[in-house]
């Protein structure tokens, strides 16, 4: 299974966002508290359309509260990272993966990076960009590893009703 974990996210509507790729994906999505929005937001709401009820959550008091709770292989998402998140091979997994994201606006504990170094990954980008925007990072790792193990059971969904529409 695959799971996103945010650590302390501060905009609601990126989480938002964020549950609306679970719910696409079939993946988990963990908080790590404190967050800084209240679930029941409308920005919230909003970003996730109407697709939240399909998000399976769970919320932490804190990193330890989440690793005491989850085993399996830990990934984290960093600027400082040497490693592509494309160098990680994901195909075989037979555990649960995490992918760790961090809060918006200071990312992960600089400890818990570096004591996990191999694991820590980055999306590469110009040096004119800092970081790309949380949920569109969740949902370029997310796709990648979805990519390496063949899409799962995710299908073409057929909005359609049959009808070719390229023709």
């Amino acid at each position: 299974m695959i799971n996103i974990v945010l650590f302390e996210p501060e905009i609601p509507g990126n989480t938002g966002n964020i549950m609306r790729t679970c719910a696409a994906t079939k993946s988990h999505l963990h908080l790590i508290e404190p967050l800084g929005f209240s679930l029941n937001e409308k920005y919230l709401k909003r970003s996730g359309v109407n697709y939240l009820d399909f998000c399976e959550t769970t919320i932490y008091e804190d990193l330890e509260d989440f690793f005491n709770k989850n085993k399996g292989e830990y990934y984290f998402f960093t600027r400082y990272a040497t490693n592509k998140y494309t160098d990680f091979d994901f195909k075989n997994s037979n555990k649960n993966i995490y992918l760790i994201f961090g809060k918006e606006s200071t990312g992960l504990p600089k400890e818990l990076l570096k004591n996990n170094k191999s694991k820590c990954m980055r999306i590469p980008m110009s040096e004119n960009v800092r970081a790309l925007n949380l949920s569109n990072s969740v949902a370029i790792a997310i796709y990648e590893v979805l990519r390496q193990q063949n899409f799962n059971d995710l299908f073409l969904y057929d909005n359609f009703k049959g009808k070719d529409y390229l023709k």
